[in-house]
């Protein structure tokens, strides 16, 4: 629950974590939940200042480029490994689940969902590189940029309709994937990773400013 909480902003961007009443608030004791706090902060979910305390981070322009381009990397290597590695049962597992998760890319589905149905592809075709540490890093990667995901969808669902957010990337990746194409894959990947990063950044910025307002 807590990772959660700062993964989705629940706190204040720069604001300073109230240990006492985050420990009342969750039920538990002031050491598991330093012991918690230390584990975010290691992962890069929060920001801890010697002296101060622990700080929900911000998300610069900057930091959110980094992110994005960790991500790519991550996904682009474990798309080209899955070209080469993937079992054919497990290509026709990964189908089946993208072809039950159309039903949910309809409008009215939340953002909510819709990052979770997204995420949960990711993570599966990077199961399928055969590489757990690159399955770790994006789950890292993932949680560090949740938020980020969700106002976005959420953004471009209010203003082109949620029918805009389809599976057709999907399907091309894992089309590449399928035909052992290791460079289409990776392409696909990098391209549907990439496409709306310009306009992420600005509609952080506003979702920030939102979450700044008293």
């Amino acid at each position: 629950m807590l990772k959660e909480m700062a993964a989705t902003y629940a706190f204040k961007p720069d604001s300073r974590l109230n240990e006492g009443v985050l420990a009342r608030q969750l039920e538990t004791s002031r050491t598991p939940l330093r012991e918690a706090l230390n584990r975010l902060a290691a992962e890069g979910f929060l920001v801890f200042r010697p002296g101060q305390g622990f700080f929900c981070r911000s998300l610069t322009p900057g930091e959110i480029m980094d992110l994005y381009e960790a991500r790519a990397a991550i996904e682009c290597e474990a798309a080209k490994l899955a070209a080469r590695r993937a079992d054919p049962q497990d290509l026709d597992a990964l189908e089946a689940f993208l072809e039950a998760s159309c039903a949910d890319y309809q409008p009215g589905t939340s953002p909510v969902e819709l990052v979770r149905l997204d995420e949960d592809f990711h993570m599966r075709l990077t199961a399928l590189s055969g590489n757990a540490e690159l399955s770790r890093l994006l789950e890292n990667v993932n949680g560090r940029i949740h938020f980020v995901r969700l106002i976005d969808l959420r953004t471009l669902s209010q203003r082109d309709g949620p029918e805009v957010v389809t599976t057709a990337p999907h399907r091309r990746i894992l089309e590449a994937v399928r035909a052992r194409d290791t460079e289409a894959a990776q392409n696909e990947m990098r391209g549907h990773i990439e496409r709306r990063l310009e306009a992420i950044t600005e509609n952080v910025r506003n979702a920030f400013a939102e979450l700044y307002a008293p």
